[in-house]
């Protein structure tokens, strides 16, 4: 069924966020769950320990501080949309979430968009406020979702690993 949503959860970052990493919208998972990435298939936090050569965080308490820890700030780059299930193809009617509450609290250095449809929000609605912030466009890097098959772990990772420079 096809589902007019609204974005369930608050942006993570602090004043110390330098690093905002934009998704598409939550997943079903996720969505159930109530928070970023729930879906134990998808690699982000996987991912994201593995660079900062932490344990893999399980509570959404442990997640939260990987992120604030490192610098990093998350949302999503839709606010609401017309989904049917998870898959980013199936987003329609996107309406943009609204960057300027990180983009003034923080200090954002870097925007990265995790996948493709992410990205292509961040060109089409999101560009000229992240360049405003940033001094340059949202980078793409290749998703995190198990549906994201052509990157294995290894692969993902190593372009993951641009997020520190």
């Amino acid at each position: 069924m096809t589902e007019n949503l609204t974005h369930p959860f608050e942006p993570i970052f602090n004043e110390n966020s330098q690093i905002l990493i934009l998704g598409s919208f939550p997943s079903e998972i996720s969505r159930k769950y109530g928070f970023y990435y729930a879906n134990k298939r998808n690699r982000f936090w996987k991912i994201l320990a593995e660079i900062f050569s932490e344990p893999v965080p399980q509570s959404d308490s442990q997640k939260c501080d990987l992120l604030l820890r490192n610098s990093i700030a998350i949302y999503d780059a839709a606010l609401s949309c017309t989904i049917k299930g998870s898959l980013d193809a199936n987003m329609k009617n996107v309406v943009p979430a609204n960057l300027s509450e990180i983009f003034a609290k923080s200090n954002i250095k870097a925007v990265f968009a995790n996948g493709t449809k992410a990205y292509k929000i961040c060109q089409s609605f999101h560009n000229q406020a992240i360049i405003k912030a940033t001094g340059k466009s949202a980078i793409k890097l290749p998703s995190t979702s198990p549906a994201n098959t052509r990157f294995n772990f290894e692969k993902l990772l190593k372009e993951w690993e641009q997020i520190v420079g």
